[in-house]
């Protein structure tokens, strides 16, 4: 897809003095050789007294040696890793009209561009500053943006697309961000666009020549264009050449103890996003990760896993490898790189709350898909945390999905039909795949290990497939053909 043209953007300059300043101290930036996404609109605000920024979580301060400061909110449609990215610098000028301070974006915060040791990097008289490759926070300095190597390369290869629709605080309840047929068509766009960074800053990028306006105007127009992104990839990639979402059923299961820290380790090695785990409660009310009720199948004990507590379950289970907490758990997967589908099998109010509040410590919500097949548990996940993506499970054919998932918020449905039917993909008819669709539903199949029938669920453009051996689903993506490859910096079809 090539990038959009700017339409509908109001360009009025309310103040003239304010626009000459904002284009005389427009900074420099300077990019890697193969960036693939550079600016097209910043969007400015002058202050001439203190005030709270209007488009970033901070409170602009000028001191007495400050005649104003200029914030540039600075727009690309995409970042590697998602829909849309939104970065910021801001100048200070002095009384005499030349630059004395200025600060960046990094990382959902920002740090300053001047201290004792060194001074403003310029080029001229206007501050030159370094964008991380794909990611774009900004340094004063190579040697700032090496020390994140290691992150920037799989930020930019392995991870690329993983957030899909990226939604701030700013913009919370105006852009619909998490529906599950737009994140996966970003993912997918995104992941087709991965590279490599030379961490060659040869691009010399003048934000003089993006389109600069007041900041109102581009706070306006971001919401409509970012529909606009998503309608274009909704309308140019069809159903068969969307990235399905790869969950490793009970980790690699397949090639590992299941739910266990090595079958995670084996998922990440073999291509999953996500692993699917199960949880129960202990009796102590401890998230604990298991499939079933009874310890006999895995462990060989006589006994059911709610009776005992945590510290009894570890000694009871330790010859076979231990039954993990959810804590360890998210920790471990975490620290992989994959993304979690909870089937939460039994959930008391207590162990639901730890287990959200250990999500919210590591900042790990948008990576965690609630599922269940009760759907009480789902509504008071949903009650709990509205941006939760949650997935109603259900083995009944004969049962309105549609309806049920809306009954509770959920935004995927789940059918479970693997034992059902020799071939469960023919019992997704055109017409049940486009009332989830209507009802911006995401679809999720599991567990599947027949090549011929993943491939099947992938013409029909299901989200996500489930997979005691991930490296399957894989194999299928790659074999079905006509997905967005990567050549340079354009994205073509084969």
């Amino acid at each position: 897809m090539r990038d959009l043209p700017i339409q509908g953007l109001e360009r009025a300059i309310d103040s003239t003095r304010d626009h000459e300043l904002a284009l005389r101290h427009a900074p420099i930036i300077r990019f890697d050789a193969n960036e693939p996404f550079f600016p097209s609109v910043v969007g400015y605000t002058v202050f001439r007294e203190s005030a709270p920024s209007p488009s970033f979580p901070r409170q602009i301060q000028l001191g007495e040696a400050i005649d104003c400061a200029i914030e540039y909110a600075i727009w690309w449609d995409w970042d590697i890793q998602h829909l849309y990215e939104l970065e910021h610098i801001w100048v200070y000028i002095g009384k005499g009209g030349q630059l004395v301070a200025a600060e960046a974006s990094w990382h959902g915060g920002y740090h300053v561009m001047l201290d004792a040791d060194n001074p403003l990097p310029l080029e001229g008289r206007r501050l030159a500053l370094y964008s991380e490759p794909g990611k774009h926070a900004f340094a004063r300095e190579p040697g700032d943006l090496l020390q994140r190597r290691a992150k920037t390369i799989a930020g930019c290869g392995a991870h690329a697309g993983r957030m899909g629709v990226h939604v701030t605080p700013l913009f919370t309840g105006i852009i619909k961000g998490r529906k599950p047929l737009a994140n996966r068509l970003v993912h997918g766009y995104l992941e087709s666009r991965r590279f490599l960074p030379s961490f060659d800053f040869s691009i010399r990028f003048d934000l003089r020549h993006s389109i600069i306006l007041p900041w109102r105007h581009l706070y306006a127009w971001i919401p409509g264009r970012v529909e606009q992104c998503i309608d274009r990839l909704r309308a140019t990639v069809a159903p068969h050449q969307r990235r399905v979402l790869r969950i490793a059923h009970r980790g690699a299961s397949a090639y590992a103890q299941e739910n266990s820290l090595d079958s995670f380790r084996k998922a990440a090695q073999l291509g999953a996003d996500l692993v699917e785990i199960d949880i129960r409660v202990s009796a102590d009310h401890v998230p604990v990760v298991t499939h079933d009720s009874s310890l006999k199948r895995l462990y060989g004990i006589e006994g059911i896993v709610s009776d005992y507590r945590l510290d009894e379950l570890r000694v009871m289970t330790a010859a076979a490898g231990g039954i993990l907490s959810f804590d360890e758990a998210l920790e471990s997967c975490r620290g992989l790189g994959l993304g979690l589908y909870l089937d939460l099998k039994q959930l008391t109010m207590r162990a639901a709350a730890d287990m959200l509040a250990a999500i919210d410590t590591r900042q790990y919500l948008r990576n965690v898909i609630f599922g269940s097949f009760r759907p009480d548990t789902l509504a008071d996940i949903k009650a709990a945390r509205p941006d939760a993506r949650t997935s109603i499970l259900f083995s009944a054919t004969r049962l309105d999905a549609v309806k049920l998932a809306q009954s509770i918020g959920a935004d995927y449905v789940h059918p479970c039909w693997e034992n059902r039917a020799t071939q469960p993909h023919r019992l997704l008819t055109r017409e049940w795949i486009e009332a989830a669709r209507r009802a911006e539903l995401g679809i999720v199949c599991w567990h599947e290990e027949r090549p011929a029938e993943i491939a099947a669920l992938m013409k029909l453009g299901v989200d996500a497939i489930c997979s005691d051996k991930p490296e399957l689903l894989l194999a299928a993506a790659r074999s079905i053909g006509g997905r967005l490859h990567h050549r340079g910096n354009e994205a073509t079809q084969k």
